[in-house]
């Protein structure tokens, strides 16, 4: 809804004028037949200097790709890519859908620790649907345990402890509080979603 690819069946959404919003899909599938380079992808809908999309690409350490077909790139790379490409536009708001997917656990630390300072030096809201719960609960500042409607919402250490939460994942529960975390919450713009478990930073 917030995308505007579906209509809210209640209330309503307003967005101030000029909002960007940058979008990571879970699945991004092209044609092999389809002959596009991964600078050709980032210049999709603006122009961009080469100088910058290398920028880009060196932010999710994946520079050498500029000239790769896209149907080349392995999933991980892939996924590096497209976070390059919606942040390239320094949005107001990035909206990631399972946007690690086939990143390795390396990788995944790396990228979300960028994801989190990309937040703090643009001013970016970041709203995240995962599934992936130690990610949810050590990297985000809120939580919406979703399971067909909100479940419970708070922060990682509150929902943890929620009757809700523990009746979704029961005995998983006891692990995750080595993965909360402490924020100086001095930003307070950031977002991050779960499907099961959703988070805001």
């Amino acid at each position: 809804m917030l995308l505007g690819l579906y209509p809210a069946t209640e209330g309503r959404i307003e967005r101030k004028a000029g909002l960007k919003i940058s979008y990571v899909p879970q699945k991004f599938e092209i044609s092999p037949f389809l002959p596009l380079t991964v600078k050709r992808l980032l210049n999709f809908t603006q122009k961009y200097s080469d100088a910058t999309l290398i920028e880009a690409l060196q932010a999710t350490d994946c520079d050498h790709l500029l000239s790769a077909q896209v149907k080349q790139l392995s999933g991980g790379e892939l996924q590096r890519v497209l976070l390059a490409r919606a942040m390239i536009s320094k949005p107001d708001i990035l909206v990631l859908d399972e946007a690690l997917q086939g990143v390795d656990q390396a990788g995944e630390v790396q990228l979300n620790t960028l994801i989190s300072s990309y937040s703090k030096q643009n001013n970016t809201a970041i709203l995240m649907v995962s599934h992936d719960l130690h990610l949810v609960m050590k990297s985000t500042d809120k939580v919406y345990c979703i399971n067909g409607h909100i479940c419970c919402h708070g922060k990682p250490e509150q929902v943890q402890h929620m009757e809700e939460f523990k009746q979704i994942f029961g005995s998983l529960v006891d692990h995750f509080a080595v993965y909360t975390h402490k924020h100086d919450h001095n930003h307070q713009h950031q977002h991050q979603h779960g499907e099961n478990c959703d988070h805001e930073h």
